[in-house]
């Protein structure tokens, strides 16, 4: 009944349940993804880590599980934890440990065999925990440790995420050995009413450069990004700002735009993400898992639940200077197979354009939108109050918008899934675009499944056009605009517009403007997933 939920080219366990990203990282020719995996049921519990090693992030082999609870200091769950590569190569692993009396402490793995290109055997320290919450903190308000950094005095730094209160913050340890730990004094940063801070994530990024940086680089032409998960809201938000090594604090470079209060790595289903540099091809690269949108009756009876998204490289935006731009890894455009391009399509207002691809259920688009310059010089106002969230969707008509794309969409539009831009206008003449997925129409299982509507506004400059790149896989649905300024991921549950019957279309339903597109779509092929072949030589 479900078969067609199944993913072809992201990364999901064979069955059962999934959540965070853990350690990645990579080693002798492998890269190594280790996550959250319930080996017995399809929801959360029993947490342990899986692991599935790769040589290209795309194609997959699952491995035996990495780390199971069976200590006192991991009793109640294997939580999520980080890898640090040392210079001389050891590799340190980081987690966290829910123990048999419920208090989160952070504990230390190691491999049992660095030579090991699979990693298949991890020791977990005698002593451990190596951290425990520290005065005034509460049991359950201390996890998720960092990839670690070495500091200006030469020692290594970590930091895990806390609360106090209402606000969420950041504790950050020193280290010389990795098995004694002391809290440095203060906190990295914090946020009033942000509530608890999890999965945090620490690491620079070059201002002007296009390689990403090892997580200890500072220095001239370097700002630091600060990302936390909110536990309250379940959204993944960062800043950029600035790192004083000498006091251990980050002082964000916007206020108004701070962690928790400003701008998300993603508008839709994207969590608990993580980030490791790729020391081979000098990148940084972004994982995160992406949960169910549907019931969790739905998952027990198709024994799987969730999926780790296409992973993402980061880099600086260097013409906002305020933004990421979070990017699909070149390598899944291995996976392409046939192209199809319709150059300067017009679409006027209210039209519904078809285009004959053939099956439209694994697919990557990129599309480029042009709106006529002169309806948008000559109108006064426009929509000043949109916002994705609480409008009426695609299906709301304003004098510049929207327009876009429908994937997932049957022959009879009974079932769309709209990913779309808006233009509002104000009386002086600015603009603000705004880049939207519309899960309202997704799906005729009405009440089984998520419908809300995503996105956010997404700076379009003096010199660009809306784009967008769309990675459509089955039941997920992965939107890029303006480079990776702004990302929409999202779960769809169609009925009808499944495998062949799925159509794509363009639209525009503006009211006042006509919308030129162009528009390059390949169908993709899927990835080969599937477990190591252990048992030969």
């Amino acid at each position: 009944m479900f078969a067609w939920q199944r993913t072809a080219f992201h990364f999901q366990p064979e069955k059962n349940w999934m959540n965070d990203p853990d350690g990645p990282l990579f080693h002798m020719g492998w890269y190594h993804l280790f996550y959250q995996y319930n080996p017995d049921s399809a929801v959360w519990g029993n947490i342990t880590w899986g692991h599935a090693v790769s040589r290209d992030m795309i194609h997959w082999l699952y491995l035996p599980l990495a780390m199971v609870p069976d200590r006192w200091f991991d009793l109640n769950g294997v939580w999520t934890g980080s890898a640090t590569i040392l210079p001389n190569g050891q590799i340190i692993m980081l987690y966290t440990g829910d123990t048999n009396d419920s208090v989160q402490v952070q504990n230390l793995a190691y491999p049992a065999n660095l030579s090991d290109p699979l990693l298949l055997h991890w020791i977990k320290y005698e002593n451990n925990p190596v951290m425990v919450p520290p005065a005034g903190i509460g049991s359950d308000d201390f996890r998720d440790p960092t990839t670690m950094w070495v500091g200006a005095d030469g020692n290594w730094r970590v930091a895990v995420g806390s609360l106090v209160n209402t606000t969420g913050i950041v504790l950050v340890f020193q280290t010389t050995n990795f098995t004694d730990f002391e809290l440095l004094d203060g906190e990295l940063h914090g946020v009033p009413g942000t509530g608890m801070w999890e999965c945090v994530d620490f690491y620079p990024v070059s201002i002007n450069g296009v390689y990403g940086l090892d997580t200890s680089a500072h220095g001239p032409g370097i700002k630091h990004v600060l990302k936390a998960s909110m536990d309250d809201n379940r959204h993944d938000y960062y800043a950029l700002g600035e790192y004083d090594p000498m006091t251990d604090t980050w002082t964000p470079d916007d206020p108004e735009l701070d962690v928790g209060i400003g701008l998300r790595l993603d508008y839709g289903k994207y969590y608990a993400s993580k980030t490791f540099y790729d020391q081979v091809k000098k990148r940084r690269i972004l994982y995160g898992w992406i949960s169910e949108g549907d019931i969790e009756s739905d998952d027990l009876k198709k024994g799987w639940a969730s999926l780790q998204s296409i992973p993402r490289t980061v880099l600086h935006d260097n013409k906002t200077g305020t933004y990421l731009l979070l990017w699909p890894i070149e390598e899944v455009e291995s996976l392409r197979t046939n192209s199809t391009e319709f150059e300067d399509v017009l679409l006027e207002p209210g039209s519904v354009v078809p285009l004959d691809i053939g099956s439209a259920s694994q697919l990557d688009i990129v599309a480029e939108f042009e709106v006529d310059n002169e309806t948008l010089e000559a109108m006064v106002e426009a929509d000043v109050i949109y916002n994705c969230s609480t409008s009426a969707g695609a299906a709301g008509r304003g004098a510049l918008g929207p327009f876009g794309i429908l994937v997932l969409a049957d022959d009879t539009l009974s079932e769309l899934t709209p990913i779309y831009f808006y233009i509002a206008k104000d009386t002086d003449g600015s603009y603000k675009t705004f880049f939207c997925t519309d899960l309202s129409r997704s799906s005729l299982a009405v009440d089984d499944v998520d419908q809300r509507i995503y996105g956010s506004i997404v700076p379009v400059l003096d010199d660009e056009k809306p784009t967008m790149r769309v990675l459509v896989d089955h039941s997920i649905v992965e939107g890029f605009s303006q480079g990776g300024r702004s990302c929409i991921t999202t779960r769809v549950y169609p009925t009808e517009a499944i495998y062949g019957a799925a159509r794509l279309f363009l639209f525009n339903n503006a009211t006042g403007v006509n919308v030129t597109a162009s528009i390059k779509i390949w169908e993709m092929a899927s990835a080969d997933i599937h477990p190591y072949p252990l048992d030969q030589p």
